[in-house]
């Protein structure tokens, strides 16, 4: 792993791809405790890479061609310098991620799907981060209306919860129920469901926001221990059984007025 992230280092690219394994990462920093999330459900492990950012992290499945989760560490300092960026959205398939595992724009030309961020681009604390959260692995097929709406009223409201908290781990991540799943381009999956899963180191709290990707939907406000069983994934290893049985208390999406007023873009 060493060498091969050095490589990766001399030659001046912003990611490091490394071929999953449960519980190992090749960027620590991004996760609660270190350990990145498990992948409970086995079926879910077949083609996974992660992709390791400046600012955040992701495991990427070449069966989708979405990202299994992103993952993120937001600080006050962090989100101070996120708010003054401006929104730079070029949008490219990862060069990371095998051409026949990846998603390409032409995938969601035409498709009537958004291109929807799982780590935000208003997250990120510089151009560099900002550019990197615009990658085709850091996205999935996401109805217009949940996208602009409720979801970005989730992530308003996680990040005002970073601010209040002093520190936040994140990761968020599609759902993907059903046999007979939508592709658009022929190739990206369509997810069901999106979730947003939020630990508090601070205070040992956990829980997770869970939404259909439809509009209209409403989010859920639901434990770690519940997440884990419908997505299939264990977003906070490091955390106490305890901890991930308890529901936090999570704020209510911001609204369009409120997020004028200062809850985030």
């Amino acid at each position: 792993m060493t060498s091969f992230r050095a490589v990766f280092l001399a030659l001046s690219l912003f990611v490091t791809a490394t071929i999953a394994a449960a519980a190992q990462t090749g960027c620590p920093d991004h996760f609660a405790g270190g350990q990145s999330p498990d992948i409970i459900n086995r079926k879910l492990s077949i083609k996974t890479r992660e992709v390791c950012y400046a600012e955040f992290g992701l495991m990427h499945s070449g069966v989708p061609r979405t990202p299994l989760y992103a993952a993120e560490h937001l600080s006050l300092d962090r989100l101070a310098l996120a708010r003054s960026m401006k929104r730079n959205s070029r949008f490219f398939p990862d060069p990371h991620v095998p051409v026949l595992e990846r998603a390409e724009l032409r995938h969601y030309a035409k498709s009537g799907y958004d291109r929807g961020h799982m780590a935000p681009s208003a997250d990120m604390p510089d151009k560099k981060s900002q550019q990197e959260s615009f990658s085709l692995a850091n996205m999935v097929p996401q109805n217009p209306a949940n996208n602009r709406g409720v979801w970005k009223g989730i992530e308003s409201a996680v990040r005002i919860l970073a601010r209040d908290r002093g520190e936040l781990y994140v990761v968020t991540g599609p759902v993907f129920q059903g046999e007979k799943l939508q592709r658009i381009g022929g190739a990206v999956m369509v997810p069901t469901l999106l979730f947003k899963a939020v630990y508090d180191p601070r205070r040992h709290e956990a829980g997770a926001y869970l939404v259909e990707n439809a509009a209209g939907a409403q989010p859920q406000m639901i434990s770690i221990s519940e997440l884990e069983k419908i997505a299939g994934i264990g977003t906070f290893p490091s955390i106490s059984d305890r901890v991930k049985a308890r529901r936090m208390n999570l704020p209510d999406p911001v609204s369009n007025r409120e997020r004028r007023h200062g809850g985030g873009r």
